[in-house]
């Protein structure tokens, strides 16, 4: 019986001992000791493995652990390192996943419930004889709780409390084991995202600034922490007066098979479950990432990390259904609101360069590092900074200083761009409801020359996909559905798409209640040639006898459009 795929399970011990296949990324442990810092922030996507590297982590360090968990993996061969450091260390583990809330009151109480919960697992602590009295009411401060259960708890810690909780929490367990504390701190940037989007941001910067200031700065209690997220956020806005970061961001050469597929990972990962025959697939859509490294040949744009959680799910769909296309995943369950935004902010050359993006090119940006919640949306340039960190888009190479070559790194991801572009497109399109009804107005009227004229309007006001390497039938589906977008405004008609009709399917028929019918065909000029790609048009429509399958509607009149586009500009022809 195969392996289990680990779909959504980010738990080590689970994976190590429920029989799911495990990538063993566990000599992060041997670079990690290798190159620590006192406290180590490591960002990168979300859904690249950070939270499992960090469950990883306390596994291996936390005294009583099971070490028969890192059996045959590729740690257990540092006989040396896994004899001074494994099962050593009292650890303390967080996520501030999810701490949020509609209000700062309810954030706060959220971070109140983690840090209690995770005082919790301690509770050794209240009848320790290395404690005194006094200490164990600190303990108890931390895990009285004032509403529900300990599965469903309200922590009655007080706002000073709760700033010095994880300080407070190192102090008792390092005095208890006589050994200094390794703290793990999971998607710390999380509250600043929710804080900013729910209005309370400068209160949870207080908390968050506080909280980590008492815990990680001057803390003679940690031997070291780690932090993980997906922003680095400005040292001068949460981790003020901490002179002990050692960040490692995704330009930063260290630690970057750690997170994501390798290539040979994927492979292994492939002829494990005999899906060998869908690598290129998986790495069309999934591969692409590329952290840390300079200078990256065009050759060799495609060779980078995978996102794993896409691999894993796109896997487990195949051996369902071995003909399950691909699709998205990431995409689909990573916060996409930052991508509209920067597509509804672009002014008139930005989409001109989401256009460069879309079809396969280069943008060169200047990237900056650190960034607050608050400045996302001060300038565009901003915002390409955080499409940058957060994975919508990854380096091609390097120019010089904190200028990027930028590009999308695979299908997946130019998917989730062109279908923004077209809710964004259909957006500004439906606020303009006169030059739409203009728009409509001239078809039944067969007036090419206004429909030609408009449709050059929306297509310079769009953001269109021209990429060589995209399938002609994907760029005549952009057209089709722009043009459709616009004529669906009238609600009054009815509209049918890809209709069968006649002898074939028809792109677009409308009946309108003047008994007048229209039958549109577009075209996709490959060469450029805009005539010739309306006379084809036109051609199968004839040829299809779509206007014959219409007889039976006892219309007035039969109107034959035939259009069609290359990049920006398009013809339209009417049949006589």
């Amino acid at each position: 019986m195969l392996k289990k795929l680990p779909v959504g399970v980010d738990g080590f011990e689970k994976i190590r001992t429920q029989d799911f296949y495990y990538v063993d990324k566990t000599m992060f442990i041997s670079e990690l000791l290798e190159n620590w810092g006192e406290v180590n922030l490591f960002t990168r996507p979300r859904r690249f493995g950070k939270t499992l590297i960090m469950d990883m982590l306390k596994s291996f360090f936390e005294i009583g652990c099971n070490k028969a968990l890192f059996d045959g993996l590729k740690i257990a061969q540092e006989q040396e390192l896994c004899e001074q450091y494994m099962g050593k260390f009292p650890v303390i583990s967080v996520t501030l996943k999810g701490v949020s809330g509609d209000s700062f009151l309810a954030a706060a109480n959220a971070m109140r419930n983690v840090i209690g919960n995770e005082a919790l697992r301690f509770e050794f602590l209240q009848n320790s004889q290395q404690l005194s009295i006094a200490e164990k009411e600190k303990y108890a401060q931390l895990t009285r709780i004032s509403e529900g259960t300990k599965d469903k708890a309200i922590y009655d810690m007080s706002d000073a409390v709760l700033v010095e909780s994880l300080k407070t929490l190192s102090q008792l367990l390092s005095k208890h084991y006589r050994e200094k504390v390794i703290l793990l701190i999971d998607e710390y940037d999380v509250p600043l995202d929710k804080a900013f989007q729910g209005g309370y941001y400068e209160e949870m910067v207080s908390l968050i600034r506080n909280l980590f200031g008492n815990a990680l700065k001057t803390n003679p209690n940690m031997y070291f922490a780690v932090i993980t997220g997906c922003l680095r956020i400005t040292k001068e806005s949460i981790f003020t007066g901490l002179n002990n970061l050692k960040v490692n961001t995704i330009t930063n050469p260290r630690f970057n098979e750690y997170f994501g597929f390798t290539d040979e990972e994927v492979d292994d990962l492939l002829s494990f479950y005999r899906l060998e025959a869908h690598k290129e697939e998986i790495k069309d859509w999934y591969d692409g990432y590329h952290f840390g490294k300079k200078q990256i040949p065009i050759r060799d744009a495609r060779m980078g990390l995978y996102c794993p959680w896409d691999v894993i799910s796109y896997c487990d769909d195949l051996l369902a259904d071995s003909a399950m296309p691909p699709k998205n995943y990431w995409a689909n369950t990573s916060e996409n609101a930052l991508v509209k935004r920067f597509i509804y902010k672009a002014d008139q050359t930005t989409k001109d360069e989401i256009e460069q993006l879309i079809n396969g090119g280069i943008v060169s940006k200047r990237i900056k590092q650190e960034l607050t919640y608050n400045e996302l949306d001060s300038s565009i340039e901003n915002l390409w900074s955080i499409l940058f960190s957060t994975g919508y888009l990854t380096q091609r190479g390097n120019i010089y200083g904190d200028d990027l070559e930028l590009i999308i790194p695979n299908k997946e991801i130019k998917m989730l761009f062109i279908r923004l572009a077209e809710e964004w497109f259909k957006d500004r399109s439906r606020a303009d409801l006169s030059r739409i009804e203009k728009f409509c107005a001239a078809f039944p009227k067969g007036d090419v020359n206004l429909i030609e004229e408009m449709l050059h309007d929306y297509l310079w006001d769009s953001i269109s996909v021209r990429d060589t390497a995209v399938r002609k039938n994907m760029k005549e589906n952009f057209y089709h559905g722009m043009v459709l977008g616009l004529l669906q405004s009238r609600g009054d008609w009815l509209i049918k798409s890809n209709a069968e009709l006649g002898e074939g399917y028809s792109d677009i028929v409308i009946y309108t209640p003047d008994r007048v019918g229209m039958i549109i065909e577009l075209k996709y000029a490959d060469d450029g040639n805009l005539e010739r790609g309306c006379l084809k048009a036109l051609e199968q429509i004839e040829d299809r006898k779509y206007a014959v399958g219409l007889e039976h509607k006892r219309l007035k009149k039969v109107l034959r459009y035939g259009m069609a586009f290359y990049e920006k500009e398009c013809k339209v022809v009417l049949a006589e």
